[in-house]
């Protein structure tokens, strides 16, 4: 038995300074605990990394702000005000879709301008389209509002919910959704895309997930001035403020488990850090396969861990210029020639394409303190295969990166290689070494039906008492809005500490 903390109050771990963990630190602190948060990386965000390079300031992952409630939820918790510490700014148009022969849909909250958009593409479809968003809002109030931040680690949750699997059709696929109501591929393209920014396949991700386009609809697509580094270093102001602890350039090598109960962790230099709860933000797939290596388990075995489905990794490049491009969006999706074919290719066959479809985000155009006088601050996200696809990404990053340039010169950005004054790269390999997720896949396990609530990872470990999961892993899934929401789960689901003081 480890020796107990020397405080009265219980001490919960939290390991990793991702959003899910930096909300659940948060959650916890509120409830009581004394909290320690315990970061691989030499900063806080997980994901949500800021890097600094040559003046410029780069996000590293999360850009789209979608359900800001959520952050002030965390606030409030604190008895503090998001918009004191953060200035999101409402972005409209949320995003501009530019699919390859040149057109350029400009997607809103306006209901008006979007029915002109959508006639645009497809005059008779117009009527398809307050069909389609009706229907999101439906999917929206089932999926999201009633059961996103409820626990799913009861069967009889799961069989509560049926019904209203059938009824909304969440066995169908979101392209298969999207398809009921538009017939012009351009649409169907447009409106079933946005799985892909939580790790999910359109033509195999479950129907719930066209939930999206209300949600943005709704709440509208923000931006936190100074970048989404702000609102990270909002949370660990919250996490400070309440007297928890945080320690970076700290990894956990393991989750000690006594008589089948987390009762703390040993760090990689072999420091053994006891805790009454243990709360992962690790990656699902690392911390049964890895951070449990020594423990027997019951559900998520090694065996069923390499069967499961992961989601596809990303390359991404940082760049900035020394002018601006100022005809560039802020959000700009631009579309390849194919759709489906392109997604057999990371999905299925899991090759690296020669064609890609990409998202290109310019924070500068809203927010010029990215980047210095005159410049731009750019990254450019485009979806690959997990490392399964065997590809060196030592070799091919740069190639790849180049074709890249060109794809951009070709179509948005003319003359860019003559502005690039920085650059740099993620790859899948970064995802496997520098944020430990299994395969390199960046958004854990594929969001498929039989990969979501009851079937995904629980909250509440179903391996060992006292351990909790918070992050793209677990319920409700990857994406800001999904992995603040698991923080809330666990909140849910985690003892009181009266349960705990002894």
């Amino acid at each position: 038995m480890l020796d107990r903390p020397v405080s009265n109050r219980p001490h919960a771990i939290v390991i990793g300074a991702g959003f899910g963990g930096l909300a659940a630190a948060i959650r916890l602190g509120a409830k009581g605990y004394r909290v320690s948060v315990l970061e691989k990386l030499d900063g806080p965000g997980g994901r949500a990394y800021t890097f600094q390079q040559d003046g410029f300031t780069f996000d590293a992952g999360p850009t789209i702000i979608t359900a800001p409630w959520l952050f002030e939820e965390l606030w409030a918790l604190c008895g503090k005000n998001l918009a004191d510490d953060v200035d999101l700014r409402a972005i409209d148009p949320f995003y501009e879709i530019r699919f390859d022969d040149g057109h350029v849909m400009r997607c809103s909250g306006d209901d008006q301008a979007m029915r002109t958009e959508v006639a645009q593409i497809a005059p008779d479809e117009v009527e398809s389209f307050d069909r389609f968003m009706a229907e999101s809002a439906r999917i929206y109030k089932t999926a999201f509002e009633d059961l996103a931040d409820q626990p799913f680690h009861k069967l009889s949750t799961l069989i509560r919910s049926a019904p209203d699997l059938i009824r909304l059709g969440g066995f169908r696929t979101v392209y298969s959704k999207v398809s009921q109501f538009f017939k012009n591929e351009k649409l169907r393209l447009a409106f079933s895309f946005h799985p892909l920014l939580i790790g999910g396949n359109p033509f195999t991700t479950t129907s719930y997930y066209c939930l999206i386009a209300h949600l943005e609809r709704r709440f509208g697509v923000h931006y936190a001035m100074g970048g989404t580094g702000v609102i990270v270093r909002g949370l660990v102001g919250l996490i400070e403020g309440q007297g928890g602890a945080l320690r970076f350039d700290t990894e956990v090598d393991e989750i000690i488990v006594d008589q089948g109960r987390a009762s703390g962790v040993r760090l990689g230099n072999g420091e053994v850090i006891p805790a009454d709860i243990v709360i992962s933000n690790a990656d699902v797939g690392w911390t049964y396969k890895h951070l449990l290596r020594n423990h027997q388990r019951a559900r998520w075995t090694d065996s069923k861990l390499d069967r499961a489905r992961y989601s596809m990794s990303l390359f991404v490049w940082y760049f900035g210029t020394n002018r601006r491009f100022d005809d560039v969006y802020h959000h700009m999706m631009i579309l390849g020639p194919r759709y489906r074919g392109l997604l057999q290719d990371i999905f299925s066959a899991k090759r690296l394409a020669s064609d890609f479809s990409l998202y290109l985000h310019r924070p500068t155009a809203s927010d010029p303190s990215l980047a210095p006088e005159g410049c731009d601050s750019f990254y450019v996200l485009s979806p690959v295969p997990h490392l399964a696809s065997g590809t060196d990404w030592a070799t091919h990053a740069e190639p790849y990166r180049a074709a890249i340039q060109k794809r951009l010169e070709d179509t948005v950005l003319p003359g860019l290689g003559q502005a690039i004054v920085t650059s740099r790269m993620m790859t899948p390999q970064d995802f496997q070494e520098r944020l430990l997720s299994l395969n390199g896949a960046a958004f854990a396990l594929e969001p498929q039906l039989f990969q979501s609530a009851w079937f995904r990872p629980h909250n509440k470990s179903e391996d060992v008492d006292g351990l909790y999961l918070v992050g793209a892993g677990t319920h409700p899934g990857a994406g800001l809005p999904g992995v603040v929401s698991s923080a809330k789960v666990v909140d849910q689901v985690s003892p009181d500490v009266s349960a705990l003081v002894r």
